[in-house]
């Protein structure tokens, strides 16, 4: 791991310690939190955030300072409700943001706590 994925991994993993369902897998090339078994959130190797978010709030997400359309490559979209927010746009109230946000969507699809 990359010393900026290593402290964001630390940071998610205390923000989401408290989650009934957690586990870490490695995917996208970076640390990926599943929570009730569902992608929520990704430190990505460069440090930045892949998060999971509910579809219908996708482009109002963007405006966020950081945030891009997630891609699986160059030219290839994730979609909506996949964003990727920038090492540089995650202070710890943003972090903490968009982790409830991901975890809000999470629960939304997973009927989880």
């Amino acid at each position: 791991m990359t010393p900026s994925r290593d402290a964001l991994v630390e940071r998610l993993r205390d923000l989401l310690a408290e989650q009934p369902v957690l586990r870490e897998v490695s995917m996208f090339g970076g640390r990926s939190f599943m929570v009730n078994e569902k992608l929520a959130v990704c430190a990505l190797k460069d440090g930045g955030l892949l998060v999971r978010v509910a579809a219908d709030r996708h482009e109002e997400l963007l405006d966020r300072p950081g945030a891009a359309q997630a891609e699986m490559g160059p030219g290839r979209d994730m979609g909506p409700g996949w964003i990727e927010v920038a090492p540089s746009a995650l202070g710890d109230e943003a972090l903490s943001a968009w982790v409830d946000l991901a975890l809000a969507h999470n629960r939304a699809v997973t009927g989880g706590p």
